[in-house]
């Protein structure tokens, strides 16, 4: 499933997904970013900052043209073709971790961290993929010459106002709002708490954790970046509490003394121990229709891929034509766990993205990079445990490898498929005698293969889907405890575009469901 498929929105929260995936994550952050940073130079002018607007705007002139700069410098010296955006995002972060100045050793600390931040993403590199974060690294490395020391100034109160909507948006389009809540509770708990041993009072002392020290930031645009993360949520769920205490406990070990860029490295080290470990390459061996609006695409890898099914892999494909939503982008992994091919189905249907477009001109024989491997839409460890799969269109695909492992012929699974009419049923060969007892609802009234139990027409109540016979039914609470009447004892998970899964999950928790997992993709 492709996180571009996303179908009219028919709530708040459906709408807001929509938006955000317009963009890719490094498109957003840059532009959260570059709004806080024309933000920022308002405030000066104001009188809400004091460094003065020739030091700004010299300082983001510097940052954003140097980390530019040495990255397309060395990107040649590499022979990999630049990220723009991945440079600028790090410019704009090194221009609110360092201070604005025209003192001349100042500069070229700034000047220093920016060629830093670029070389940390070749030098250090494993299998393509950087391992630290390149602006924590570059801030790290110039604090230690001496030149300059990062201040993080953007952890200042009156920032707040436009930096908590823009890392509300981030965290929306991440969904790391848990991961970021462990951080923040356990790192304001520990400033709070040294805080009131000095004699602050209490409210003060959570103002002073959460506004003015770099907390938000910290978290929002940094701690969760994805590319940097364990693939697991509770590996991440344990990194945030890990990072939150080496980021709040003063320190002074030698040359080493606590700083928000240092429990970041230290929390990018972690990361890389518990993940994937790095890009690796991929030969395209072909692709086929699986209905008339989805392909199949078929890869072998260079090395042998660990995932659990369900998981997702994160393609980079190159295409000289962007449509401004980026290289990269997430797909389930279709396969069982230890296929010598690894494959995706991805609709393909009109208006095609750039990336889809690549995808399709593929010849066999073409390499691709697979730069990461994750989620957490697996299925309970407890084979006695019954479940409840609803897949939205092409949200089918990460049943795929559950059932290509047997979950249906292991455990009680029923499988909802809700689509625009029968000939979209993707993988009808291989939904046929996996085990699990399968329903679906069609929004046109047609009937679903022999071995598909038919569960109505778009005549019934909530079966229409915003689009009408083109889009996938809806169902409400009552529509779907009718179809799954032991819905409660199920864990359910819901798999589709953004908008089809708000609806459904909500459909799930009216019908008595206790538990819903939900496939999300940040398409990063």
């Amino acid at each position: 499933m492709s996180p571009i498929d996303t179908p009219t929105a028919v709530s708040p929260a459906g709408r807001l997904d929509a938006w955000l995936g317009k963009y890719t994550m490094y498109r957003l952050i840059l532009l959260v970013l570059a709004a806080l940073a024309a933000y920022s130079v308002v405030l000066d002018a104001l009188g809400w900052l004091t460094f003065g607007i020739p030091e700004m705007v010299v300082h983001l002139a510097l940052c954003l043209g140097l980390t530019y700069a040495s990255n397309r410098v060395l990107a040649a010296v590499f022979h990999v073709r630049p990220h723009s955006e991945s440079s600028l995002i790090t410019g704009l972060l090194l221009y609110f971790l360092f201070w604005p100045s025209f003192a001349p050793m100042d500069m070229a600390g700034v000047a220093l961290a920016c060629v830093l931040a670029s070389a940390s993403k070749y030098a250090l590199a494993w299998r393509g993929r950087h391992v630290f974060n390149p602006a924590a690294a570059g801030a790290f490395v110039t604090g230690l010459t001496g030149l300059n020391i990062a201040t993080w100034w953007a952890a200042t109160p009156a920032m707040l106002w436009l930096l908590v909507p823009g890392i509300v948006l981030v965290l929306h389009r991440t969904r790391k709002f848990l991961m970021a809540a462990v951080f923040l509770v356990v790192a304001a708990a520990v400033v709070t708490s040294e805080l009131l041993q000095a004699g602050t009072t209490p409210g003060d002392a959570l103002w002073q954790a959460v506004a003015q020290r770099p907390l938000l930031f910290f978290v929002g645009f940094m701690l969760t970046e994805p590319l940097t993360l364990p693939p697991r949520r509770w590996q991440q769920l344990g990194l945030a509490a890990v990072v939150g205490v080496v980021f709040a406990v003063p320190y002074n070990v030698g040359f080493f003394a606590n700083s928000p860029e240092l429990a970041l490295l230290v929390g990018n080290l972690l990361a890389f121990v518990l993940g994937q470990r790095g890009a690796l390459r991929l030969t395209f061996t072909g692709s086929r229709t699986l209905t008339p609006s989805t392909t199949e695409f078929g890869f072998n890898p260079s090395r042998p891929v660990r995932y659990l099914p369900g998981q997702f892999m994160e393609l980079d494909l190159p295409h000289d034509k962007s449509d401004g939503k980026g290289r990269r982008r997430v797909f389930s992994l279709t396969s069982a766990p230890g296929s010598a091919t690894v494959t995706f189905g991805v609709r393909t249907a009109e208006p095609l993205s750039a990336a889809k477009k690549a995808l399709l001109a593929l010849e066999p024989g073409d390499p691709v990079t697979a730069t990461s491997v994750g989620g957490d839409f697996v299925l309970p460890r407890d084979p006695r445990t019954p479940v409840l799969l609803i897949a939205a269109g092409i949200g089918v695909t990460p049943y795929l490898a559950h059932l290509a492992a047997g979950a249906g012929r292991d455990r009680d699974v029923v499988l909802l498929l809700l689509e625009r009419n029968a000939a979209e049923i993707a993988y009808a060969r291989e939904l046929e005698g996996c085990g699990a007892r399968m329903v679906a609802r069609l929004a046109d009234g047609s009937i679903p293969p022999s071995f598909i139990a038919d569960a109505g027409n778009r005549a019934d109540a909530g079966a229409a889907g915003p689009g009408g016979v083109d889009s996938p039914p809806r169902l409400d609470g009552t529509s779907l405890r009718a179809l799954v009447p032991d819905i409660a004892e199920r864990t359910v998970y819901v798999s589709g575009a953004p908008s089809s899964v708000a609806s459904l999950r909500r459909a799930a928790r009216e019908a008595g469901a206790r538990r819903v997992r939900v496939d999300s993709f940040a398409g990063y």
